[in-house]
């Protein structure tokens, strides 16, 4: 960074590492003035002026089942993208979530660059694979986490940690008025209203669709008037298209474009049918109550159950300790015991909300933007590393492997 702008390469590799990098690079923008960023990312962090390297769809991918047949195509991209941050010669890079990619990475680069490495989004060693952050101590120096209990973890395991609180916490809301005009604009003035969350990942939409449609008949049976509402993520239009052909409740398909719609929609919603992840902090942040449902390829499972070191993968348990939200996880996701959940959630939507509350609470709302905080944390990381993190480049060779 001596004599120059301050040089960053980010990468992220799904929807809500795209929100991340994006909030973090609006940070540097607010602390340092001047910055030049490089690397991988959507939509949001593209329009906070990354020309991603690749398309970040290409990183989205989850369970082993899943990577496997994409493994040489991944591979070949870690060097890529190695490659292509040795050539910036950022003085940090940083890897936001999406571990089995960007560790790779980070191993590469690591192997010739001094520029520090910040993990951004703690892996989650408390669910599971506790020894992932004794292999990530080696080739990263410093991790934001997003959950107020991770620091502790990550510096047991040798490394720098900072919490810097959850991006949901500073996410525009929509309004009491704004979720009236959505419900009088799509017909739902006076009528119960379901959002269901089938995922952001093709596969997802394909493995759990079906087991959230066959849910919904059984609710819309005993609600009826019930409507449907779904907030479709960047890509996945056809596929939900094609996915809620026949379902109950006259479906109402919002499009990834039309962001005002999806706040007005989780502001709007009687209730949420959601899968597993982030999410839930959004409709947290909304207070509108929900049911957890989530599986992944049947291997995938398999292995996961063996190593699970926690009952609960849902944030809104997790962080305000409760169990308040139903979730069903494996080889629970099922219709039969999602339906009745939902049904008694429908009934008595307010028993969830205390727990939401001290979540948002413990997640730092009424702070400073989560974004500001982690890029707080990137100027303290490199204000305490010494060396000269810009001589490193182009003109040095990936080592073997990755």
């Amino acid at each position: 960074m001596a004599g120059g702008a301050l040089r960053v390469f980010l990468v992220a590799g799904e929807a809500s590492g795209d929100r991340l990098g994006a909030a973090l690079m609006a940070g540097l923008r607010a602390l340092v003035p001047e910055v030049e960023f490089a690397g991988i990312g959507g939509v949001e962090m593209q329009a906070q002026g990354l020309e991603s390297l690749f398309d970040m769809q290409e990183l989205s991918l989850m369970g082993i089942v899943e990577i496997a047949p994409k493994y040489f195509h991944l591979k070949r991209r870690i060097r890529e993208s190695a490659r292509a941050a040795l050539d910036f010669a950022p003085d940090v890079l940083v890897t936001i979530d999406s571990p089995d990619f960007c560790l790779r990475l980070a191993r590469l680069f690591r192997a010739a660059s001094r520029a520090p490495v910040v993990h951004y989004v703690a892996p989650s060693v408390w669910a599971w694979r506790p020894g992932r952050a004794a292999k990530m101590a080696p080739l990263v120096d410093h991790v934001l986490t997003l959950l107020p209990f991770e620091p502790e973890l990550m510096r047991a395991a040798g490394m720098g940690a900072s919490f810097v609180g959850h991006p949901v916490v500073a996410e525009a809301r929509a309004s009491a008025a704004e979720a009236r005009a959505f419900r009088a604009a799509h017909g739902l003035e006076g009528r119960e209203m379901l959002l269901v969350l089938p995922g952001s990942r093709r596969g997802e939409i394909a493995r759990l669709g079906p087991r959230l449609g066959a849910a919904l008949g059984e609710i819309a049976a005993a609600r009826p008037g019930l409507r449907v509402v779904v907030p479709v993520a960047p890509g996945l239009m056809e596929a939900v298209r094609a996915l809620v052909r026949g379902w109950p409740g006259a479906p109402v398909l919002i499009p990834p474009e039309a962001q005002a719609d999806k706040r007005a929609a989780f502001r709007a919603a009687d209730a949420a049918l959601a899968t597993s992840g982030t999410v839930a902090l959004e409709l947290a942040a909304n207070e509108t109550p929900m049911v957890v449902a989530y599986d992944m390829a049947p291997l995938s499972r398999l292995i996961l159950e063996r190593l699970l070191l926690t009952d609960t993968f849902n944030l809104v348990n997790l962080v305000s300790e409760s169990r308040a939200v139903p979730e069903f996880i494996g080889r629970n996701c099922r219709a039969e015991l999602i339906a009745p959940a939902m049904l008694e959630v429908l009934a008595a939507p307010q028993t969830q909300r205390a727990a939401m509350r001290r979540t948002m609470e413990l997640l730092g709302a009424g702070g400073e933007a989560p974004g500001l905080r982690a890029a707080r944390a990137v100027m303290q990381v490199l204000r305490e590393t010494p060396g000269a993190p810009a001589e490193a480049g182009a003109g040095h060779r990936l080592p073997s492997g990755g």
